[in-house]
Formats: C-alpha cells, sequence, structure tokens
C-alpha cells in the first residue's frame, strides 16, 4: 500500500472499535503513528498493538471526548510524546434510535455531548496544536505554502435529512456538517483542511444497536431493519468500516490538499435514492 502518510502523526478518537478502528489501522497502513483514543482503554489498547504490528508507534489513550479538559490532557499527552499533530479523525460517537415524543433530556444531552460537543472541542484543541507548528513567515504573510495538518469528522447519512427515529442524533450529525465547514473556513488562512465524511450502513456496533431500537419500536425480528436500509441502497449491500477507512484515508493525504469544507457520503448511493 501507498505511504501517503509517512511520518504523520494522527489521532483518531473512537478507535477502540468499528469505524474509529479501521480508519486507525488504514492511517497505520499508508506510514502514520497513530493515537488510539477512545474511552474503552482496553479496546484502545487492543487496537494500539495492531497497530504496532504494522511497524507503526502507537498510543492508547482512554479519553471521554464529552469532556473538554480530559480533550487538552490528551492532546497534551500526545505532543509531549509526539512532538506534533498532523492529523485528526473524529470517529468518536453514541446513536440512538427512540421516537420524538420519548426523547428525554438525559438522551438529548448524551447525544450532543458526544457526537457535537466532542468533535467541536476535539478540533478546537488540535487546532490549536496545527497552528503553533506553523512556521512564524508563514503567517506574517497570510497564506500558508502548503497544508499544515488535516482535520476529518464523522456526519452521517442521518444528517442529511430528518430522521422520525432519531431526531438528536441527526441533528447533532447535520450539525457536524456545519461545523466542518465554518472549521473549515477559520482554519483556511494556515491550509489546515477540515473534512467530513458521511457513512451509511456500516455494519457495526452502533448499527446492530439500530437495528435491535428499531426491532423493539417496530417489533421486528434481528436484521429487518438493517436489511430494510440496504433495500434502499444502489449498490445493493451494506458497506464495510474499511469502505470509510479507504475515504477518510484520502482526506488526510496530500491528494486532498485542495479540498477543504466539504462532506463526502460513503453510502453506497443510498442518499441519491
Amino acid at each position: 500500500m501507498e505511504q501517503r502518510l509517512n511520518g504523520k502523526i494522527a489521532i483518531v478518537t473512537g478507535s477502540g472499535q468499528g469505524i474509529g478502528k479501521a480508519v486507525a489501522l488504514r492511517l497505520a497502513h499508508e506510514g502514520a503513528d497513530v493515537v488510539v483514543a477512545d474511552i474503552n482503554l482496553e479496546k484502545a489498547q487492543q487496537t494500539a498493538q495492531e497497530v504496532r504490528a504494522l511497524c507503526r508507534r502507537a498510543m492508547a489513550y482512554g479519553v471521554d471526548v464529552a469532556s473538554v479538559a480530559e480533550i487538552r490532557r490528551m492532546v497534551d499527552s500526545v505532543v509531549a510524546e509526539f512532538g506534533r499533530i498532523d492529523i485528526l479523525v473524529n470517529c468518536a460517537g453514541v446513536v440512538q434510535a427512540k421516537p420524538f415524543l420519548e426523547i428525554t433530556e438525559d438522551d438529548w444531552d448524551r447525544i450532543l455531548d458526544v457526537n457535537l460537543k466532542g468533535t467541536t472541542f476535539c478540533i478546537q484543541a488540535v487546532a490549536e496544536q496545527m497552528i503553533r507548528q506553523v512556521p512564524e513567515q508563514v503567517k506574517t504573510v497570510g497564506r500558508a505554502d502548503r497544508s499544515y495538518g488535516k482535520i476529518v469528522n464523522s456526519s452521517s447519512i442521518s444528517g442529511r435529512h430528518g430522521r422520525a427515529l432519531q431526531l438528536h442524533y441527526a441533528a447533532s450529525k447535520t450539525a457536524i456538517i456545519s461545523i466542518t465547514q465554518s472549521a473549515a473556513l477559520a482554519l483556511a488562512p494556515y491550509n489546515i483542511n477540515v473534512n467530513a465524511v458521511a457513512p451509511g450502513v456500516i455494519p457495526t456496533a452502533m448499527w446492530e444497536q439500530i437495528d435491535r431500537e428499531c426491532g423493539h419500536i417496530f417489533g421486528a425480528q434481528p436484521g429487518e431493519a438493517i436489511g430494510e436500509f440496504i433495500e434502499k441502497i444502489p449498490l445493493k449491500r451494506a458497506g464495510s468500516a474499511e469502505d470509510v477507512a479507504g475515504a477518510v484515508a484520502f482526506l488526510c493525504s496530500s491528494d486532498a490538499d485542495y479540498i477543504t469544507g466539504q462532506t463526502l457520503n460513503v453510502d453506497g448511493g443510498y442518499e441519491m435514492s
């Protein structure tokens, strides 16, 4: 595999499992050293071991991205260990399928704190470090000569339209698209690229949860809810975590130096239907 990210230092949140883990391993395959950040430290350590097996450096870090203080400590620890940060991929997230009229304040706070607050303040903390890495003469000119950082956020096809059973989740993922654009504008003077991916049906623990919760609501059997989603996909199959990781790796590479503020659907064409 081409080493497009050779020598880069990447933080991937939510990389103990699922899409985040696939992203961490893909970035390592492409030459990056990876900070595996996850609320579940044991799973983070397991992913970090797999990164090291690819002959890349890895740090497992336990972090709750709903806490700004924990995010700040993580960034400080990464800089102390590696000296810099070149890539941030925000994969940490939680989901819930629940009828609108049954959503509680606690439900709302949990989804928004992790998905929205976590993404926003991870961007902020890492961007501050990336800006410190920009040479002073570049800052004086006010126009960077090359990319000084890549940030990729995780939205969802649920962020593209309203969802009757995911009002709070869909709201958080719609906001990620807006935050991606705003951050891209704010960080453009430093040539820090900020983009997002919007995965579709990707069989992971989160999609298993959606299938289970939708099944409970409609009295469906396991697999029926996710099956109905797959039937609407033009390519007629679910995606894989590796499909998403490939898109993320592209956005983290120099091949995407002239792309910023964009949200790329990785959904087999679902949003066309």
